[in-house]
């Protein structure tokens, strides 16, 4: 499947657009998609971070004189260096012979207009990645990954009707590295503090933190702060922490995890970092550089999960107009490791770190597949099984021991009345999907995806997938079943929506396999 990302790095607008693009086209290979980008060269930043990268890039011209401001325009619409309707041309022409089945657009200069004219001209899925909601967006999918109070609320008026919503931190898309990286141990002090201004910190923020930390909290401790060698202030920066001695410059680092999660204290500002630092546990004072990050850092604040500061001579910072400076808020943090605690707890339970993941699997779920489970698949269906939310919905919702379930898997796979099956996407297994012939000569159906991929509709998928694998074992009509538990209605309404009608105290369904086979 092929799937064109259209998006932007450059000094002004920053690396962090296209850094989330590539984890979630990451995510998208290794489903088996082809990904292939179409970035705009307005500077070196884009060029220098896909050199390191194997994607093939389409490359559009660079901007040329300043266009003129167009009426009913994006408010960001200058970001982008050309006219709307002139990017979307150019993007068109380039994935024209390529035909794209999706493209998604993670772009704040864009709107209804570009999505609309590329859905039509391609024949493709459209997906927007937004935070803003300050426009009418004409995509068939919006991708959302902030935290909001409502969502629904937020983009009241700017979506066309139908438009599927994946939204919220559980969509975050960090790169896969996220999923396993060692966490952040808490520590009752604070003996290192990590700086992390985005990739071009054009203000140079992380030099302010630097003498406010040193200068105003007292803070003696090692500092390492992180950026580009494309940032503005890097040289700068080079020099302060030379000079300062026990301050370290990391650049151009592949993956943060790590540099996230070895310091006790993290300051940093708004974007896909928050939810980096939230995933690793580590306690951070946010702050905001750019107006977009105001849908990002305010909330978090309200939710407990970071604290919010400004530091002085930066202005853009004031605009967390309710934050307390960045000395106030670091000497509270450092002598309060209890207030440390919950803020590593708390963010630490937002992100897991398989947002990417999740997204892709909602864009390629139809590309399930079903393959009869093994023996070697027993640790995984056990974790899957013995989860907390599988059991709450399960016939019997007891705990079961892995000797005892692996005796069970081996007399599933050698039965010939009971077929068991695990659905891939891709190479990644996401759910299993067991028929057992009962006394009435029907297949009788238990079904459960991996906890962390509920709603995505996987479940739905893979009834249908398993439905037409046990038609195809014979003729004539084939009875299904199935028992819900009381309560569970999302299984209730899956099963409904695929012909299943209640009769006594199961759902049934007859499908002729003659026809459908």
């Amino acid at each position: 499947m092929r799937i064109a990302v259209r998006c932007d790095a450059s000094t002004r607008i920053g690396t962090g657009h296209l850094r989330r693009c590539l984890s979630l086209a990451d995510a998208l290979q290794a489903l088996g998609a082809e990904p292939r980008f179409v970035i705009r060269c307005h500077d070196a930043v884009a060029e220098r971070i896909m050199a390191t990268r194997r994607y093939p890039v389409i490359w559009l011209s660079p901007p040329g004189d300043v266009p003129a401001p167009v009426a009913n325009a994006p408010a960001h619409a200058a970001w982008a260096g050309v006219t709307e309707a002139g990017d979307v041309i150019e993007t068109i022409t380039a994935l024209r012979e390529w035909v794209p089945e999706f493209v998604i657009v993670d772009h704040y200069a864009f709107g209804a207009r570009w999505h609309m004219t590329i859905r039509d001209a391609l024949h493709c899925t459209v997906v927007a990645i937004d935070d803003l909601g300050d426009r009418a967006l004409g995509a068939d999918i919006l991708l959302d990954a902030n935290a909001a109070a409502d969502h629904t609320a937020k983009y009241a008026g700017r979506l066309a009707s139908g438009t599927r919503t994946l939204v919220g931190p559980r969509f975050a898309a960090l790169a896969s590295s996220y999923r396993s990286a060692p966490r952040y141990t808490f520590d009752t002090a604070v003996r290192s503090i990590g700086i992390f201004m985005g990739g071009m910190d054009e203000h140079d923020a992380s030099g302010a933190a630097l003498r406010t930390l040193r200068n105003d909290v007292g803070f003696a401790g090692a500092i390492e702060i992180v950026t580009t060698a494309t940032a503005p202030h890097a040289d700068a920066l080079a020099q302060a922490c030379a000079t300062d001695g026990n301050a370290a410059l990391s650049t151009d680092l592949p993956d943060l995890s790590a540099f996230y999660a070895r310091h006790d204290l993290q300051i940093g500002a708004g974007g896909t970092s928050s939810y980096e630092r939230a995933c690793i546990g580590v306690p951070t004072i946010a702050v905001v550089l750019a107006e977009n990050q105001l849908t990002v850092v305010p909330i978090l604040t309200r939710l407990g999960l970071v604290r919010g500061a400004t530091i002085p001579g930066i202005a853009a910072t004031g605009l967390l107009s309710e934050a307390g400076d960045l000395a106030t808020v670091a000497t509270d943090l450092i002598a309060r490791p209890d207030q440390r605690r919950v803020l590593a707890e708390r963010s630490r339970q937002l992100v897991d770190g398989r947002g990417a993941e999740r997204v892709a699997l909602s864009l390629l779920g139809n590309r399930m597949t079903l393959r009869p489970a093994v023996l070697a698949d027993a640790s995984m269906l056990h974790v899957w099984r013995n989860d907390r939310s599988t059991r709450a919905v399960s016939i019997n919702g007891d705990a079961i021991d892995y000797s005892d379930h692996l005796a069970w898997l081996a007399a599933v796979l050698a039965s010939q009345t009971r077929q068991l099956f695990v659905a891939v996407v891709g190479t990644l297994p996401v759910g299993a999907i067991r028929f057992d012939l009962n006394e009435y000569e029907a297949w009788e159906i238990s079904i459960y995806t991996d906890p962390a991929l509920h709603g995505l509709g996987l479940g739905s998928k893979m009834l249908e997938a398993g439905e037409i694998a046990i038609m195809g074992a014979g003729d004539g009509d084939v009875v299904f079943h199935a028992r819900v538990e009381p309560g569970n209605q999302a299984s209730s309404r899956m099963f409904e929506r695929a012909g299943y009608h209640f009769q006594q105290d199961r759902l049934r369904k007859v499908r002729d396999g003659r026809i459908e086979r």
